[in-house]
Formats: structure tokens, C-alpha cells, sequence
């Protein structure tokens, strides 16, 4: 089945090529997720279009390739792509597009990029969601406006400027979030999450997440899976579990209920609409959120201490 239907993206391809290319006053820069859809809008300004390859509300671990998806493809002049895991499909249609004269963007080429962890990962596998962090999203947006500077060098001044604003924003971001985090020993900090989405975000404030609770993304956990992961909690002292805003976490009420533990959401940025203002919004929401964990982690771990 998966041969027939690739076969049939790819017959689709030359019939549009066969179509001929359309003439534009303006290049467009294809995206894969929402991330990077902010990143590029950012990054051009009103220069390029930015066209999303798929249509909003997909969910990028489940989603299969539609024809519809190869005929945007057939617009681009660029297309920018996470590349590690969380966009496949999109590796899939472009290259049944055949596009020699496509610029494919790798956003996390020069990212530093952590291992996946989970119950059911992979050897060998890497942590895709690097648009969580702060510094891995400062990396990929350099890499994206470096790459289209190249590519179209009379914007090259204007997309390395705006790059740098962009991450600018993200560094005065992180700068206050350190501030409200001053007096916080970071060494008593236990955590937990229900996805391996937050690794580059918990990173960037010294916070290791030993477990790892879902074994596969939108997967809940079996009854001898969910058991461990109490048992996990409780032998560790884990004071906070993070979980997605925008995926059901049923068992989470479970495990509450069992460990004491208290919740806190994120959002996981590549739910709703695309917007231009979505990363940043998200991401100092997201901040905004660890802060109110740690302070809260570091109040029980000092009540701990004085019992």
C-alpha cells in the first residue's frame, strides 16, 4: 500500500511539472511545522511567502502525506524542515516531488541536539523537538536566514538583521526568566513529563527529567507501565510533572492522585493556527509556566528539609 500510494504522489509530480512553473514577483519559503513558520515570517519579512506545506490542525506524528501537499510543494522555491523525526511526512513528499531545484533548509543542522528518551525510543534516536528551547531556536533561525542569504543574496543584510532581532528577543527572553530564578537551587529540582518534548527548554535552567512517562507521543501508558512510573515518582521525590496543553493526558489524573505530584502544562507549539507571533507568545507562555514550577518544586523541597 505505501508503494502504490507513493507511486501515485510521485505520478502526480510530473503532472504538475508538466504544467510549467508560474512566474512570481516573490520567492516562497515552504515550512513543515508551525515553529518554523514564525522562524521564516521573521526572517523575510514582506520579501517571500511563507506557505505552510500542510494545513493547520494536522498532528505531525500521525499525519500521512496527501497529493494536496505535493502540489504546494510544486510553489516553493524553499522549504525548511525539522529533519530529525517530527516531520517525515514532509521528508517523504518531497522527495516523491523530484525537485532538483528545491532548496531544502535543514533547520537543526548546526543544532546540538540531545538524545530521545522514552520507553519505547529507539538506539541512537534524537530528542526533534528543539523548537522548545530557547537556544536551540536561536541556532535554527540563524541557520535558516544564513541559508537563504545564500540563496537569494540581494535580502541577505535584511534576513541576518532580522535574525538577529528574532534572537535577541529570545536572549532578553531567557535573561528575566534567570533573573526570577536567581535564588533557586536548581540541584533540588525534580521533575517529570509525560513527552520527551522538553528536554531543550529544561536544559537551558540546569533541570534533568529522569522520567519519561509516555512510551510513544499521544500513546498512554499500559496499566504495568503507568504502575512503574508511580512507583518511579514516588522513590524519586518528584515534586512536578509536566504535560502537553493540547493532547489528552487522561492517565496524568492517574498519577496525581497516586504520587501527590502536581501538574503543570506546556505548550508543545505545533497545535492551532499558523501564525507569526506564535513561537514567541508560546514560548515566554512556556517560561512563564517553568518559572511557577520551579518556585513551587523549590518550596516542597525546602518544607522536605525542615521535616
Amino acid at each position: 500500500m505505501k508503494q502504490i500510494y507513493l507511486c501515485l504522489l510521485f505520478w502526480f509530480s510530473l503532472l504538475l511539472h508538466s504544467n510549467g512553473a508560474i512566474a512570481k514577483d516573490k520567492p516562497t519559503i515552504g515550512i513543515t511545522l508551525q515553529p518554523y513558520y514564525s522562524y521564516v515570517s521573521a526572517i523575510v519579512g514582506d520579501t517571500a511567502e511563507v506557505l505552510p506545506l500542510v494545513v493547520a490542525g494536522f498532528n505531525p506524528h500521525n499525519y500521512q502525506p496527501q497529493p494536496e501537499d505535493l502540489a504546494r510543494v510544486q510553489k516553493m522555491d524553499a522549504i525548511v524542515v525539522n529533519g530529525i523525526g517530527h516531520d517525515d511526512f514532509a521528508l517523504k513528499v518531497i522527495k516523491a516531488a523530484q525537485r532538483s531545484d528545491l532548496l531544502v533548509i535543514d533547520a537543526n543542522a548546526s543544532v546540538p541536539l540531545l538524545s530521545a528518551r522514552g520507553q519505547s525510543v529507539g538506539q541512537g534516536a534524537v530528542n526533534p523537538h528543539t523548537f522548545m528551547g530557547l537556544s536551540a531556536t536561536m541556532t535554527q533561525v540563524y541557520e535558516i536566514a544564513n541559508q537563504l542569504a545564500a540563496f537569494y543574496p540581494s535580502n541577505a543584510s535584511l534576513y541576518r538583521q532580522n535574525a538577529r532581532h528574532y534572537g535577541q528577543q529570545l536572549r532578553t527572553m531567557k535573561y528575566q526568566a534567570m533573573q526570577a530564578l536567581a535564588q533557586v537551587d536548581m540541584q533540588t529540582i525534580k521533575v517529570a513529563t509525560t513527552h520527551d518534548a522538553y528536554g531543550y527548554l529544561l536544559q537551558e535552567f540546569g533541570i534533568d527529567a529522569p522520567a519519561v512517562i509516555e512510551p510513544a507521543h499521544g500513546v498512554a501508558p499500559s496499566a504495568s507501565q503507568l504502575q512503574d512510573t508511580i512507583n518511579q515518582i514516588r522513590s524519586s521525590g518528584i515534586d512536578v510533572l509536566f504535560y502537553e496543553l493540547d493532547m489528552p493526558n487522561r492517565f496524568v489524573t492517574t498519577i496525581e492522585q497516586a504520587t501527590g505530584v502536581k501538574l503543570f502544562r506546556f505548550s508543545h507549539m505545533t497545535h492551532g493556527d499558523y501564525e507569526p507571533e506564535k513561537v514567541m507568545l508560546e514560548m515566554q507562555s512556556n517560561i512563564n509556566t517553568l518559572i511557577k514550577a520551579i518556585h513551587y518544586a523549590n518550596a516542597s523541597a525546602q518544607k522536605e528539609a525542615v521535616q
